[in-house]
């Protein structure tokens, strides 16, 4: 536990007070600690609690003139540890001139499972880089085991690179986020629809009926490597339907099946109050009932030409491509009043990549190479609501959440 920087009026260096009660957890333990010490003239500096599995670890640093009677203030809490059967640790020592750290960073660790040789890697790349963990806490145990920890002292980029080789190494999942109000702040996710928010590729069962799925497939698949120009590459694809009864889209539409998690994150973040959005190189007459369905505050995407009931093989209006993703989550953040540097970007392919660079955090979702490295953390567990623990979301939260909508 850091000792933050303190000092008597006259410029003398304060006296500190560690106290450490370990033991099992119990109603009271917390109030009877600091009635305890509120018997002195003691300053609160610093307070840490973590309770693990019904065993409580009770971290108290206070500060205090040099006139109080140390062995009095260890009297009286070791009195409090008696009465609860558990052990107590003092230290003392003087608060000294230190350099200001760096600003908090969160790190964000995904495994399923996690494995302590992955946390010996992580925190082995902290050290390495110079920097402290404050403190960890786990977000989640299930559908990941999501471990957060608080870390000070490091340059952000140069950790954020560090740790990317590591998870790696490690097989997890690794996000660096710059900590502090931002994170409390409103925010704006943007999400790709296609293998991301749904599973699958529209386009592909459409060209199902068409007779046309292999080279559909093809195209597809080349477009997402970033191999082909994606309008161009889009404009092949939807010219193979040509002639296809537009009573297939409603076919399709049933068809459509959300990503595990995806119903989870949308509703839990809407309950927080961010702004939800999802912009497609897919198609309006899919995307405008996943709008309706989950109550999405915007929406992007292509519209396929009808006439007389059949689909054209040509596409109306403008083109959401690679960059009318960038152009449609910055006009989302204009009209949601929220800055670009609060707006999260998912997505998992090559059209994906000028919208991730573009927001705040960009986040690549079980993607493709090109994508993972170029975003700024990567998701590979198959479970959309993961997501909501790099926001520092827990997963206690989103079930009190649920409990609560249930009364």
């Amino acid at each position: 536990m850091g000792e933050a920087p303190g000092r008597f009026p006259d410029g003398r260096p304060q006296r500190t007070l560690l106290v450490t009660l370990t033991g099992r957890d119990r109603p009271g333990v917390t109030s009877r600690l600091f009635a305890a010490l509120a018997a002195f003239p003691l300053d609160v500096v610093d307070v840490e609690q973590v309770v693990i599995r019904g065993r409580l670890v009770l971290g108290v640093l206070v500060s205090c003139p040099d006139g109080v009677d140390v062995g009095a203030v260890w009297a009286a809490a070791e009195t409090v540890a008696a009465d609860l059967g558990m052990e107590i640790e003092l230290s003392t020592g003087r608060e000294k001139d230190v350099p200001r750290r760096r600003g908090t960073l969160h790190v964000t660790v995904l495994g399923n499972p996690l494995h302590p040789a992955a946390l010996a890697g992580i925190a082995g790349r902290i050290a390495a880089a110079g920097a402290n963990i404050d403190r960890i806490g786990r977000l989640a145990h299930y559908p990941v085991t999501c471990i957060e920890l608080d870390v000070s002292g490091a340059d952000p980029a140069a950790l954020r690179a560090a740790l990317a080789a590591e998870a790696v190494e490690q097989q997890v999942d690794v996000a660096v986020q710059r900590g502090g109000l931002l994170r409390r702040a409103k925010r704006l996710i943007v999400m790709d629809v296609d293998s991301t928010l749904i599973t699958g590729e529209v386009i592909e069962l459409l060209a199902e009926h068409a007779g046309q799925s292999d080279k559909v497939a093809e195209i597809t698949e080349a477009a997402m490597r970033g191999e082909l120009d994606f309008e161009g590459s889009l404009r092949e694809r939807v010219a193979l339907l040509a002639g296809l009864d537009a009573a297939v889209i409603d076919e399709v539409r049933h068809k459509v099946q959300l990503a595990s998690g995806a119903r989870t994150l949308v509703r839990t973040l809407k309950r927080l109050d961010y702004e939800f959005a999802i912009v497609s190189g897919g198609f309006t007459q899919i995307t405008d009932a996943l709008v309706e369905d989950l109550g999405i505050d915007y929406s992007a995407a292509n519209t396929l030409e009808i006439v007389d009931g059949k689909l054209t093989g040509r596409l109306t209006g403008p083109i959401i491509d690679r960059a009318g993703k960038a152009v449609a989550l910055e006009r989302f953040a204009r009209e949601a009043g929220v800055p670009l540097s609060q707006t999260v970007a998912i997505g998992d392919g090559a059209n994906d990549l000028d919208m991730l660079q573009a927001a705040g955090l960009g986040i690549a979702y079980n993607a493709k190479p090109v994508v993972r490295e170029a975003a700024d953390t990567a998701v590979n567990v198959p479970y959309l609501d993961a997501i909501l623990f790099l926001l520092g979301i827990s997963r206690s939260e989103i079930e009190a959440a649920d409990a609560e909508d249930a009364r």
